[in-house]
This record gives C-alpha cells, sequence and structure tokens, in this order.
C-alpha cells in the first residue's frame, strides 16, 4: 500500500505474545489486503475487476466485495462524495499508478471520464457477491478505504490470539482496544495541518478506530497551484475549498476511512451538516485566508474528547 505500519500489543490476560509468529501474522493480512486490493499491482483482484472489458456480473472474494459494498454505501449516503470509481481522474491529475500525458487535463478530457465513471454505474449483488459494470471501462480504486480495512483485518487478527490491549496503525489510520503499556487507554495524536506539523489533538483511544483524510499530505504543483490529490468524483476536478483535516472516530475503520474521504470531499459547510446529520464522530480542521487553523467538531466528537472512547459510546 506504499505506506508504514505498525502494531503494539500489551502482554497480559494469559495470551502469550509471541512476537515473531505475531509479526508473520500481520505481514501476511496485510498482504492479503494489498494482493485483493491494490490498483498498483497488475495482478491483483481489483486490476483484474478494471481489466475486464465486459457488463457481466464479476464474482468477488468475500473481503473485496465487503469493501465495495461499504464504499458504495458511504457513496450513496454522502451524495457521490466517495466514489470508488474516480480511479481514471485520480490518474488524470497524476496522482495515479500512470503518469499524465499533461496537466492540467483538458476539460474535455475530465468530460469524457466522468462519462465512464460513477456510483450508478456500479451494481452490487450481495447473494452472489458480484459486481456488475453498466460500461464496460468502469474502474474502481479502493484507496479511500483498503488502509482502513486493513487496519480492521489486522486488529480482528490478534484478538482473535487472545489479546485485548492492542493498537494497530497503517498509513496514520488507527484501530485501538484495551490500555497501553502505562494502563491508560491509547494517546492517538491528531496531526496539525501546518507546514510546521505539531499536534492539534490527542484522543484517548480505549476502543474504536479513527481515520483522518486531508489535502495537505500529497500535493501537486501545476501551473504554479497546488492542487489536492482529494478529486471531487462530481465534477472531476481537486477539491478546493478550505477544510484542510477531517477525522472520524467510529467502530470501523473501514467506515472511519471512507466517510473521512467523504466529508473532505463536501467540505467544510456541507461535510459538517451531513456528519451532524448522521450524528457522527468528526473533527474539522478550517484553514484559514491567513493560514491559521479553525477547530470546528460534532457533539458527538466533543463527547469523547470528555474520556476515553468505548464500544457503547461509538453504537
Amino acid at each position: 500500500m506504499g505506506t508504514t505500519y505498525l502494531v503494539r500489543v500489551v502482554p497480559g490476560g494469559g495470551a502469550i505474545v509471541d512476537e515473531a509468529a505475531l509479526a508473520v501474522e500481520i505481514q501476511d493480512a496485510l498482504d492479503d489486503v494489498e494482493a485483493r486490493m491494490s490498483h498498483y499491482r497488475p495482478d491483483s483482484e481489483v486490476s483484474r475487476f478494471n481489466q475486464a472489458r465486459h457488463t457481466d456480473p464479476i464474482e468477488l472474494s468475500a473481503p473485496t466485495f465487503e469493501v465495495f459494498a461499504e464504499a458504495h454505501a458511504i457513496g450513496m449516503t454522502s451524495g457521490g462524495a466517495l466514489d470508488i470509481t474516480v480511479g481514471p481522474l485520480v490518474n488524470a491529475w497524476g496522482f495515479g499508478p500512470e503518469e499524465p500525458v499533461s496537466l492540467p487535463p483538458a476539460a474535455a478530457v475530465i468530460g469524457d471520464l466522468l462519462e465512464a465513471t460513477g456510483l450508478d454505474r456500479l451494481e452490487l449483488d450481495p447473494r452472489a457477491s458480484a459486481v456488475r459494470k453498466t460500461v464496460p471501462e468502469l474502474e474502481v480504486d479502493l484507496s479511500a478505504v483498503a488502509k482502513g480495512y486493513a487496519v480492521d483485518r489486522v486488529a480482528e487478527m490478534v484478538a482473535a490470539r487472545g489479546h485485548d490491549r492492542f493498537m494497530v496503525e497503517v498509513g496514520g489510520e488507527v484501530a485501538a482496544r484495551g490500555t497501553n503499556l502505562r494502563g491508560v487507554p491509547w494517546r492517538i495524536a491528531i496531526e496539525r495541518p501546518t507546514v510546521e506539523g505539531g499536534i492539534q489533538d490527542v484522543l484517548s483511544l480505549e476502543w474504536g478506530a479513527m481515520a483522518t483524510s486531508g489535502d495537505y499530505r500529497n500535493v501537486r504543483e501545476v501551473d504554479g497551484r497546488l492542487l489536492s490529490h482529494t478529486i471531487d468524483p462530481r465534477t472531476g476536478y481537486p477539491v478546493n475549498h478550505r477544510l484542510t483535516s477531517v477525522t472520524v472516530v467510529s467502530g470501523s475503520c473501514l467506515e472511519a476511512d471512507g466517510l473521512a474521504t467523504a466529508l473532505e470531499v463536501l467540505g467544510p459547510d456541507a461535510g459538517y451538516a451531513l456528519a451532524v446529520d448522521l450524528d457522527l464522530a468528526v473533527l474539522f480542521l478550517v484553514r484559514g485566508d491567513d493560514g491559521t487553523i479553525t477547530a470546528r467538531s460534532t457533539g458527538r466528537f466533543e463527547a469523547l474528547m470528555d474520556g476515553p472512547t468505548s464500544a457503547s459510546a461509538l453504537e
């Protein structure tokens, strides 16, 4: 997935921490996700789906279909702000595995790509674990949700080995259970989206998952302008608003990852309104004209800051 990962496990509860064996299983779980969902690997399940140029149903493995279905549901709830078919547009703006012919892409190119993207061009059949394209050229990119799913997979595996005090982090997305070595909830920092960096806030995470989406980690300069890697699937262009970072806390890192991207696309006003409407725990960081960062959080997020998260708090 082109990133790093970190897993911390605290001994206890009668479970023996065999570091070497656990490390192999963690790597195997991550490798399995990448083998299924990477759009950089031509032999992955997603790449094979993308290479299929027909409109017949394509049966997927249960894990891959689960991620398709969750991303599709978030996409529909957000009015298309999260759209896993946006891959060709991401490539066109120079943020995918293929280097574009020219930047910025011509308006006609964007228009053509929009005709071959869209959640309404994907039909999911849960009973058959199959997905059908209504446009043969349709391709998917699970980058907005695959890391979150990988976190969940590793967390499930570690828990299944009898451990109940651990923290899993993949590329900045996190899941935590129990307490750390000092016996207090895991302290998870939320990065301050500035050139200087630093910590914006710290969340005590005893149970749950946290994911952040921002416009400051991956940018590209085109014609003297810095463009965000976050592409609005509804317009085909990089987002252009003041919302610089969105952090979502949820019971599932897959859900948190997808929601963070959707809210980042929607922006500071529409994104906040949707988060409140859905009663989500979200922190929005908005950049002012002078570069200052203003924090705006939902009531659900503020409640989490008053004490460590628990399973009941995120139900």
